[in-house]
C-alpha cells in the first residue's frame, strides 16, 4: 500500500483546508457537502453523537455561528492508497484562555463525487502540562 502519495495528500489537504474555512465562517452548505450523504456517516461531537447524514445536517443548521473562530496546531493528514485518508488536528479558541485543547479526527474517503468525511470525532480536554 502506498502511504502519502504526494498528489493524493495534496487533494485531501485542500479539502481539509476547505472544511476548516467553512467551519469558522459557518458555511453550512460546504460543511454539508463535505460529509458523505449516507445513513452510515457519523460524527461524535463535544456534546452530541450524530448518526447519519440527516442528523449531522440538522446539527449544523441549528448551531449558533457565534464563537467558531479557532486556530489549529499539529495537523496530521495521512493518506492510504488513493482513496482513504485520516486527518487529525488540535484546535484552540481564545475564549478558552489556553486552558483547553480541542481534538478533531476525520476519516475521508474518495467517492465518485469527490472526497467526503465518513466519520468524525471532536472532543475537548484540559490542556496537558508540558
Amino acid at each position: 500500500m502506498d502511504i502519502d502519495l504526494p498528489d493524493v495528500l495534496a487533494e485531501v489537504s485542500a479539502q481539509f483546508a476547505r472544511y476548516e474555512a467553512a467551519l469558522v465562517s459557518n458555511d453550512v452548505a460546504v460543511l454539508d457537502e463535505l460529509f458523505r450523504n449516507d445513513p452510515l456517516t457519523l460524527r461524535y461531537g463535544i456534546n452530541e453523537n450524530l448518526y447519519g447524514y440527516e442528523a449531522i445536517m440538522a446539527f449544523r443548521a441549528g448551531r449558533s455561528p457565534v464563537g467558531l473562530m479557532r486556530t489549529t496546531d499539529k495537523t496530521v493528514i495521512t493518506t492510504y492508497g488513493r482513496d482513504t485518508a485520516v486527518a487529525s488536528t488540535l484546535f484552540y479558541r481564545d475564549a478558552w484562555g489556553g486552558k483547553k485543547v480541542g481534538r478533531q479526527m476525520q476519516t475521508w474517503i474518495r467517492f465518485p463525487e469527490g472526497w467526503r468525511i465518513v466519520a468524525a470525532h471532536v472532543s475537548i480536554i484540559d490542556e496537558p502540562a508540558s
